[in-house]
């Protein structure tokens, strides 16, 4: 089985929405289902056979959640340091063209939020980026093509 590398935060939040679908969204179903079957002929009841789909759905979403919190490889960037970008680095960087500062976060796929700043470890951003150290120019391709960055700062929080 393939770890998946995450921070802690990112296990938290997986964590937090497990418990969720356990203690809230299956109880919910359950009493849904219930409901359902006391409407009398489940052959013809619409609310049984919604219930019974959006279980399924949910008992899906906790073995998904489960199966990745088990292959979970949770990295403490907190605990990182140096000058190079490697998962977990929070990086400066500094658009070749517009001059315009971005600070991303590498992060594992299950946590990326590009509009929050996180990154996935896999994009296109930061594989060119990973390696790298302050001062280093990096090129990749975007969907609007081909940009350059230069490497402003590396830090860990």
């Amino acid at each position: 089985m393939e770890k998946i590398p995450m921070t802690i935060a990112g296990e938290r939040a997986l964590r937090e929405r497990l418990k969720h679908l356990k203690e809230v969204e299956r109880p919910g179903v359950v009493r849904a289902i219930e409901e359902a079957r006391a409407h009398g002929d489940l052959s013809e009841n619409a609310e049984y056979h919604s219930a019974r789909e959006k279980q399924g759905i949910v008992e899906a979403q906790i073995r998904d959640l489960e199966d990745r919190l088990g292959r979970a490889e949770v990295i403490d960037t907190s605990k990182l340091g140096g000058s190079k970008v490697v998962f977990g680095a929070t990086v400066v960087l500094e658009d070749g063209e517009s001059d315009e500062q971005v600070t991303y976060q590498i992060v594992g796929t299950e946590e990326a939020d590009p509009k929050a700043g996180r990154i996935s470890y896999t994009s296109p951003l930061a594989r060119a980026i990973i390696g790298k150290k302050e001062g280093d120019f990096v090129q990749f391709r975007a969907p609007a093509g081909v940009r350059e960055y230069e490497v402003i700062e590396v830090r860990f929080e």
